[in-house]
């Protein structure tokens, strides 16, 4: 058993290391400080936080999902329906939590089961955002032996899409 002293000693002890004053390690210029920007500043899935992919990239992480035998499957969604929200949610209980609305986009097609080249990809992202130039699109593919979705990025950001920072002006 641990007497009164001895635990008033470990109390100011472990009070005086938590209250003792952080000396700086850099002392770095105002400028350097930046503050994320909330406004218009939505992120999407992996990668969105980088400027838009280019062709060879999306190809990259297209051999990536082949090589390790997932199932790429293009999707597509408006502005308004892109977004998780859930404000349409009626809560009645502790059963409807973690329901979020637009968590599920407009399939492109049917998943390309049997995909072997990048190519194949790139060609139906290109007949998606020609369909559907103010859509967002994303990739996404399946693991068929876990039955999960294992990844997914967005391969167009509409160039009217007003929820979007680029790069440089994301912090202010």
């Amino acid at each position: 058993a641990v007497n009164t002293a001895t635990m008033s000693m470990m109390l100011k002890s472990s009070m005086a290391s938590a209250t003792r004053k952080a000396t700086p390690m850099v002392s770095a210029k105002d400028s350097s400080f930046k503050v994320w920007q909330p406004v218009n500043n939505k992120q999407y899935e992996t990668f969105s936080y980088l400027p838009a992919l280019t062709s060879e990239q999306i190809a990259r992480q297209v051999d990536y999902v082949i090589r390790n035998g997932y199932t790429p499957c293009l999707e597509f969604a408006d502005s308004a329906n892109s977004f998780v929200s859930n404000e349409n949610c009626v809560r009645f209980s502790g059963v409807s939590a973690n329901y979020y609305d637009n968590r599920y986009w407009t399939m492109w097609k049917l998943p390309m089961f049997g995909c072997t080249d990048a190519t194949q990809v790139l060609r139906e992202v290109a007949m998606c955002t020609q369909a559907f130039p103010n859509a967002y699109v994303r990739l996404v593919a399946f693991d068929n032996s876990k039955q999960v979705q294992c990844m997914g990025f967005l391969v167009q950001r509409p160039a009217n899409a007003a929820e979007y920072c680029p790069v440089n002006r994301r912090s202010v």
